[in-house]
């Protein structure tokens, strides 16, 4: 065991982390498939599972090592693919995609 570090807060900051990427991820590809673009649905990234989005450097090392050392928290997940090609109004609705994750994780704020 390490010493001062309480594993039980630990995994749930790993917990929440993993739950929020995945959200903010699904909304990206909900926000894409709305929009016409099919390609993270066709990929399997339309979910909320967090074994699609995990990145394993982004989403589990890094924060990982912050959480152990109390440096800032950093970290990331898959991004999800978008095919511009298939969306109506390319700059527009690009846009819209970048802004469902962000507004996911405001969403999660309130809610929590």
């Amino acid at each position: 065991m390490l010493q001062g570090v309480d594993l039980t807060e630990l995994l749930i900051q790993i917990v929440v982390l993993v739950a929020s990427l995945s959200v903010h991820e699904a909304a990206h590809a909900w926000a894409a498939n709305r929009l016409g673009d099919p390609t993270a649905r066709h990929l399997g990234r339309l979910t909320l599972n967090p074994v699609v989005h995990i990145d394993p450097i982004g989403t589990l090392l890094f924060p990982l090592i912050a959480m152990l050392t109390n440096l800032p928290l950093i970290g990331w997940a898959k991004p999800v693919p978008v095919d511009p090609r298939h969306l109506r109004h390319p700059k527009r609705d690009f846009a819209l995609i970048a802004a469902a994750g962000p507004a996911s994780n405001l969403v999660m704020a309130v809610i929590g």
